[in-house]
């Protein structure tokens, strides 16, 4: 905890989210392209679950930079 106190984290909510965002896009739409939507629905759904896990993450991260 203590090297993670010695240095603000420098990436914001809005672009790490927005990161994750782009590349899930990028990865969907050559899904579509190809027509596979058991590909699609996969994706779909792991989106979802890393932008939660990110969000709680960010949580914490957000936590401990306001002790």
């Amino acid at each position: 905890f203590k090297a993670l106190e010695a240095f603000r984290m420098s990436r914001t909510r809005e672009r790490i989210l927005s990161n994750l965002e782009e590349m899930y896009r990028e990865a969907f739409d050559r899904a579509k392209e190809t027509g596979d939507p058991a590909q699609m629905a996969a994706l779909d759904f792991s989106y979802r679950r890393e932008q939660l896990y990110f969000e709680i993450l960010l949580d914490v991260r957000d936590a401990m930079e306001k002790k």
